[in-house]
């Protein structure tokens, strides 16, 4: 065995070199020497905040190069547990997170010195420093409202989910205020209520994330001519997950260093260019004690440092080439974790570098309010929920509605719109929706008294048809108010015609013009739509329009009203003044173009509702809304409104206009790599508007161009895979495989990567000749970069992701959506036994009636059927909660303290 030790004390140079050959019982010896007594583990302090720090000057000495006897390594103690073969329930559970809220205001910024105090703000949602949502920017104000609601499928793990507050063009770029940061552990502290937080800074402490791979060993060598010598090995393997560089991947490089009380010896490794995850391998010598010569003495006894005071300690710094380089975090790990070990090896979190002048006190940089609600499901082998699925899909047939499992869970659950989503989505998915609407309606109906305030409450049925409308109704708000929302929030018009409201110089009958023409051709738009309006809602609104008749018999524009509440009260009015969220705008509109939209919103909502009760009145409470109501007190208005409702509402089969046009599905600006169709054409990646519908994915040079760069009809897609990163040392990219060459394609983010191969793979899902292998990798330069093959016709090397079938228009994942189900039955099984302890009371009890309050306010119709179902909602529970109780500990037993999954929580100083 030859081995070169390195002696360099301080300097990290190389030290005198020679033969040496190890010393047999050396283990047993050394583990005696530092000490025996249980075995030791790193603490495991809080993760603190990290941030950002300029590298070290001068010149480090270069790494030794790993010798070959270096090269077996011990068994990783940091292994994830693999699931026993035949384990497959393990295997297949997805885990599936997702995050829904809104960024509501944020209050008392720092203002500017000087005479212009104001901002122009902006605020970010960050996967740890990853952008994946920004807000529009809200000029001037040190208050500013954003009121964005996002939602979005988290395709990756993280540790902080961060919210930055940004000023906008601060000399030339955008001035981050102060953020938000919240580990992933305690969002479930913040889920679904609103919160105020203060803005922390951002400095070169707050910023540090990803995490190292390391590996240590002690070796006890003895040379030729007899001497003793101790060498601690430092294998650093891997980083994972390092922070980005001005949005960029970085250029990170390691330093090295056994520090003690009278040593700092510090090595360095080489660069690795572009990438978040660079993959080091190189392998570093220290020498630990002073030698001793064995053949002097009839014992092993060596003159040693104090082993209790060395570390290792690793920097991550990136390469700044001709500017400064930026500190990336460290980790410290003592080299008594060496004491009963051979080797130690373990993932270890970055942690920020502490300079000893922590200031306790920071300026109040104002504060952001957030609507935050995180959610993370173990969604199981289809098998599982099928009795589940059985009980909630009986539901509409169940005789009173109120004492079926879906209506039970909406009683119980502490938010009723917890349980709406996944009941409509699941109901919807098998067909089931429309009968039970119109159960849950009808019980409505019963307890309405007044015609004009039929389905004006935030009852059961009205949530699910506001959902419903939500997932059904998005292609036909796209193509009935879409163009007519653009041109209202790209043009400059003034609509303001409240006189207290007025700018200097606006003329309030030119504004009337200009909103009366708006509120003209929208309404002109949407009573044209009825052909484009979705057979479920159509159906639905039928029923309710039936019921309503037989309720109020003596009524005859109910039958309107009924349907008129939902589509122009809960649907139209809704999408026009707030389109962002129906997805017909990328963001909130400016405060003018907000006024604009809700002053149509109003017309439109009192022209739906006006016409369906032939009023002869408005129920506008403001004068100058009163006044210009009156332009459209025509009897052609009241004959539109009646003729459109009747259309939607209407059993009879509607001529398909929609299946000649093609579905938007999804659009966007993205990068693409050239495709070298022509042999002058350089393959480099340039930005363009990709645009996709049911029918074919186009490119275009910007947003708004009628004629595409390039087209891929969706039935010659072949497989929508994602790219490995090493390919063009570009993260988030995936590749579209078509009958022509792959298109190569870069996302902003990871949550829209994971969005585009989504409903990629959902489009063309049905295709003829679909792949079952692929290239996760590139062909360059005569071979795949993936398996080496030169052919590039050659099979793929790895299986084609298997996607979750789902409908092109209506993403339905009906596993996750009855595991959502399950939860919330978790979470309110205490309530559940209160409901059925009142059953049981109300079966039994023979006196006089009690108040509701006796019963936990609970809707309990026919107690005896209601308890029945909820002793079968108990005991499916029951049998579910054990594979799921089995996933976590197995899970839990697999992420051992020191796997990449479970990092050790590095030693600070």
């Amino acid at each position: 065995m030859e081995t070169r030790v390195w002696r360099g004390r301080g300097s990290g140079g190389r030290g005198g070199a020679g033969r040496v050959r190890p010393r047999p019982g050396g283990g047993a010896r050394r583990a005696a020497r530092l000490g025996l007594g249980r075995r030791w583990a790193p603490p495991r302090p809080a993760t603190q905040a990290a941030g950002l720090r300029h590298g070290p000057g001068g010149t480090m000495a270069a790494a030794a190069p790993a010798a070959a006897a270096a090269s077996s390594e011990a068994p990783a103690a940091s292994a994830t547990a693999e699931p026993e073969a035949g384990d497959e329930d393990s295997r297949d559970v997805r885990v599936l997170q997702s995050l829904r809220g809104k960024i509501c205001e944020a209050k008392n910024l720092l203002p500017y010195l000087g005479p212009h105090k104001m901002r122009d703000c902006f605020c970010t949602i960050n996967l740890d420093q990853e952008e994946v949502y920004r807000t529009q920017v809200v000029e001037k104000s040190l208050s500013p409202f954003f009121s964005e609601e996002f939602y979005f499928e988290i395709p990756r793990t993280f540790q902080y989910l961060s919210f930055y507050v940004y000023d906008k063009n601060v000399l030339q770029r955008d001035l981050r205020i102060g953020k938000v940061a919240i580990k992933k552990e305690d969002l479930c502290h913040h889920s679904g209520k609103e919160t105020w937080f203060s803005l922390q800074p951002v400095d070169s402490n707050s910023e540090v994330q990803g995490k190292v791979h390391l590996e240590l060993k002690l070796n006890e060598l003895i040379t030729e001519n007899g001497t003793v010598c101790q060498q601690l090995v430092v294998h650093i393997k891997a980083c994972h997950g390092l922070p980005l560089i001005n949005g960029q991947s970085c250029d990170p490089y390691a330093t090295v260093s056994l520090v003690g009380p009278s040593r700092n010896d510090q090595k360095k490794t080489k660069v690795k260019k572009k990438t978040s995850n660079p993959q080091f391998n190189e392998i570093f010598y220290f020498e630990v004690t002073r030698s001793s010569s064995y053949t002097r003495k009839s014992q092993f006894q060596v003159e040693e440092e104090d082993i209790e005071k060395l570390e290792i300690r690793i920097d991550l710094w990136n390469n700044g080439n001709l500017v400064q380089d930026v500190f990336l975090g460290e980790i410290k790990v003592p080299v008594n974790v060496l004491r009963t070990d051979s080797s130690h090896q373990a993932w270890y979190l970055l942690q920020p570098r502490d300079n000893g002048n922590k200031s306790s006190k920071t300026d109040d940089l104002g504060s952001l309010r957030l609507n935050i609600c995180y959610t993370e499901d173990y969604v199981l082998p289809s098998e599982y929920y099928g009795p589940l699925k059985t009980l909630l899909l009986k539901s509409p047939d169940v005789q009173p509605i109120s004492a079926s499992a879906a209506y039970i869970l909406s009683e119980i659950c502490r938010d009723k719109n917890d349980a709406v989503l996944p009941l409509v989505r699941l109901l919807l998915h098998h067909d089931k929706l429309v009968p039970f609407a119109t159960a849950v309606a009808e019980l409505d109906l019963k307890d309405t008294q007044d015609a004009n305030t039929i389905f004006r409450g935030n009852s059961l049925a009205t949530r699910c048809l506001d959902e419903m409308m939500k997932i059904v109704g998005g292609h036909y708000l796209k193509v009935t108010l879409k163009p007519i929302l653009d041109e209202i929030c790209d043009s400059s018009k003034s609509c303001e015609i409240d006189p207290i409201k007025l700018k200097e110089g606006d003329n309030v009958e030119n504004n009337k013009e200009n909103l009366r023409y708006y509120v003209d051709k929208l309404f002109s738009t949407i009573v044209k739509s009825s052909m484009s309006c979705p057979t479920v809602m159509c159906d639905i609104f039928y029923s309710l329009r039936q019921m309503a008749t037989q309720r109020f018999p003596n009524d005859p524009h109910v039958q309107y009203s009924a349907v008129s509440s939902f589509v122009f009260l809960r649907f139209f009015a809704v999408a026009v003044v707030s389109p962002h969220t129906f997805h017909l705008r990328p963001h909130h509109p400016d405060a003018q173009t907000i006024r604009t939209l809700t002053l149509i919103s109003k017309t439109i909502q009192t022209l739906g509702s006006w016409g369906s009760l032939s009023k002869s009145k408005s129920s506008f409470k403001e004068t100058f809304m009163c006044e210009f109501f009156k332009m459209f007190q025509e009897e052609g208005y009241i004959m539109a409104v009646k003729k459109f409702l009747d259309e939607i509402s209407s059993t009879e089969t509607k001529e398909s206009s929609g299946t000649s046009e093609p579905v938007h599905l999804k659009e966007g600006e993205m990068y693409k790599r050239a495709q070298g169709r022509t042999r002058i054409g350089k393959k480099n990646f340039k930005k363009r508007w990709f645009c996709l519908t049911s029918r074919e994915l186009t490119y275009h040079k910007q947003p708004g161009s009628k004629d595409a760069i390039y087209t891929i009809p969706v039935k010659n897609i072949l497989a929508v895979e994602k790219l490995e990163e090493s390919s063009f040392n570009k993260k988030n990219m995936f590749q579209v495989i078509h009958t022509e060459k792959p298109l190569y394609v870069q996302a902003n983010n990871c949550v829209e990567a994971n969005e585009w191969i989504d409903v990629l793979c959902r489009v063309s899902r049905c295709n003829q000749n679909r792949l079952s292998f692929y290239h996760p990798s590139v062909y360059l330069n005569g071979n795949w970069l993936c398996c080496q093959e030169t052919s590039e016709n050659t099979l793929g090397c790895k299986p084609c992701t298997a996607g979750v079938p789902a409908d092109i228009q209506i993403d339905i994942d009906e596993d996750r959506e009855t595991e959502r189900i399950y939860s919330l039955f978790t979470l309110s099984l205490l309530k559940l036994q209160k409901m059925e302890e009142a059953c049981g009371t109300i079966a039994v009890y023979q006196g006089p009636q009690k108040e509701p309050d006796d019963y936990s306010n609970f809707v309990i119709e026919d107690s005896v059927t209601t308890f029945k179902t909820i002793q079968q909602i108990k005991s499916i529970i029951e049998k579910l909660d054990e594979p799921h109780e089995k996933y976590r500990k197995k899970r839990s037993s697999s992420a051992k303290y020191g796997s990449k999954e479970n990092p050790i929580v590095g030693k600070a100083s």
